[in-house]
């Protein structure tokens, strides 16, 4: 039986490729967290972050810890507001896109 890849490196494996992909998935974050489901918006960004700048980059953007960063990011994580808009404008630059609310 051959092996098979994981999620997050196919996952990964195709933000590298695909810009409309990575802010596909950027949107989706942005979007779950904006309708309440904190946990899935923290998985995404987390998911998107390690499969594009990844969080050392992400730290020196920031001014954040990069551990601080993966914690905020991580299942029992709870970023506070100013530090997750931060990074959503870090992360909206980096890809060179910027979403608006209608």
């Amino acid at each position: 039986m051959p092996l098979t890849k994981g999620f997050k490196e196919t996952a990964k494996e195709r933000m590298e490729r695909s810009p409309k992909f990575r802010r596909a998935l950027l949107r989706e974050a942005i979007e779950c967290l904006l309708s309440g489901d904190v946990d899935t918006g923290k998985s995404i960004l987390r998911d998107y972050i390690n499969g594009t700048i990844g969080f050392e980059e992400l730290s020196d953007r920031t001014h954040t810890p990069a551990k601080s960063l993966m914690r905020m990011f991580g299942p029992k994580g709870n970023p506070q507001a100013k530090n997750l808009f931060d990074v959503i404008a870090t992360l909206q630059q980096a890809e060179g896109v910027q979403f608006q609310l209608r």
